[in-house]
């Protein structure tokens, strides 16, 4: 049986690999395991149609193990993460399937902390949901209770304000909401910064969160800031713990690039703790160049922005992201933040006086392409001797001018490649040659 839980929680169709069952059974696998049967929970949701079914679901199950579950209502996973880890909860749950299409959900499961579990402790928690029927069910007396906790998301709220307010914009700014969770609170707080906000894809219907916009579709954006001649925007996803940026002629900034920009600005005023930058396996090699060029040091993990959390702690790191536009800055937040990694951005835009081009110049990046392929059988493809010689051949041709990673997706039944290479036409022509063999071979 597959492990439940992927890179960012439990995904799946909704309501079809993702039922409330499923839903039900974590709440009270969680009130057991994170809870001990006593204690709250908190729970938020995105603006999917089937989040109002699984909240339901989810508050079920923890009140019928004992627990009391505060709904949260619709919010970014960042807004979640900050309540969860406010003292007053034992766990926090967010339903949410981020940047995926709003056929899909997922389930993120945090600690008393805000933080994503362990893996060790996702296994305890995946051994109780199937046996969810076997956990103690208390009387009326011991029932827990389901709490509206909307006020709660004031405390996320009122601390990205007061970051806005340092920043002293006077920028055009365009804002692509991914008809997501974001919308409830990012045009507000960009609006504290002294910038004209426009907002766009801000309407919500269950059925378009990311629907060509978001981080995962900016050419919607960049259009719209070519055609109104914004100074500067911003794409966030579903959940608003993603940011890719759009310059000023209408050209896509990635993660990356935004890492490399909010980096080499700490390093030069000293304000990177311990001169690192925490990034993954799929993070440029440009980006690592800029970064030691200034003097900072790079560590590199494995994809997932709980690993980048987990290297930042253990590195005393400051500052950690994701080319998919997951950026963690420490001083201010322990998870990814889309809201805040867009007030870094035009923090540095008003002190530098510089435009977004000019400033994602200094992060020049290689030649780096990415494919997702969809396969029946995406585990153990180094066992498909034909598609691991092809990598192998790959990366020897590459051996000192780029890199090859082939890694099974942990959000859905893909392959993910990516090739980086001195060369953008032959880099181009391996990953399709990779990805078409994959295809082939895997289904």
């Amino acid at each position: 049986m597959p492990r439940l839980f992927g890179t960012d929680g439990i995904r799946g169709v909704a309501n079809v690999d993702l039922r409330p069952t499923l839903a039900y059974a974590l709440g009270r696998a969680a009130a057991v395991r994170l809870l001990d049967g006593r204690g709250a929970m908190v729970v938020g949701q995105d603006t999917r149609r089937s989040g109002d079914m699984l909240v339901a679901a989810l508050v079920a199950g923890g009140t019928s193990a004992g627990a009391d579950v505060h709904r949260l209502g619709v919010c970014p996973t960042p807004a979640l993460a900050l309540v969860a880890g406010s003292g007053a909860f034992g766990a926090g749950i967010m339903v949410s399937a981020s940047h995926n299409p709003a056929e899909d959900n997922g389930l993120k499961v945090l600690d008393g902390r805000g933080l994503k579990l362990d893996d060790r402790d996702e296994d305890e928690l995946e051994a109780l949901i199937w046996r969810a029927e076997e956990l103690a069910s208390p009387p009326n007396a011991g029932i827990g209770q389901a709490v509206d906790a909307h006020h709660r998301l004031a405390a996320y709220v009122d601390h990205r304000l007061g970051l806005a307010r340092a920043v002293g914009s006077r920028l055009r700014v365009a804002l692509d909401c991914a008809n997501g969770s974001g919308g409830s609170v990012a045009p507000r707080i960009l609006a504290a910064t002294g910038a004209s906000v426009d907002v766009h894809f801000d309407q919500p219907d269950g059925t378009n969160i990311n629907l060509a916009c978001g981080a995962t579709a900016p050419g919607a954006l960049a259009a719209l800031v070519r055609d109104d001649g914004a100074d500067v925007g911003f794409c966030l996803d579903g959940d608003a713990d993603r940011c890719v940026a759009i310059d000023e002629r209408g050209e896509v900034v990635d993660g990356d690039q935004l890492i490399g920009i909010i980096a080499l600005d700490r390093l030069a005023r000293g304000a990177l703790a311990e001169s690192t930058v925490v990034v993954s396996i799929l993070s440029n090699g440009g980006l690592v160049s800029a970064i030691e060029g200034a003097g900072g040091r790079v560590v590199r993990t494995p994809v997932g922005d709980k690993h980048i959390h987990d290297a930042m702690v253990v590195s005393g790191a400051g500052l950690g992201g994701e080319k998919s536009g997951h950026v963690i800055v420490m001083e201010h937040t322990r998870s990814g933040d889309g809201i805040v990694t867009a007030l870094e951005v035009l923090s540095i835009l008003s002190r530098s006086g510089l435009t977004l081009s000019e400033l994602a110049a200094r992060v020049p990046l290689f030649p780096q392409q990415q494919r997702t392929i969809a396969v029946r059988h995406k585990e153990g493809w180094e066992a498909d001797r034909a598609l691991a010689d092809a990598v192998h051949a790959a990366e020897t041709e590459l051996a000192g001018r780029g890199r090859v990673v082939v890694r099974p997706s942990g959000t859905e039944p893909a392959l993910r490649i990516m090739i980086e290479g001195d060369d953008a036409e032959r880099v181009t022509a391996l990953v399709d040659a990779l990805g078409s063999l994959a295809s082939e071979r895997l289904n």
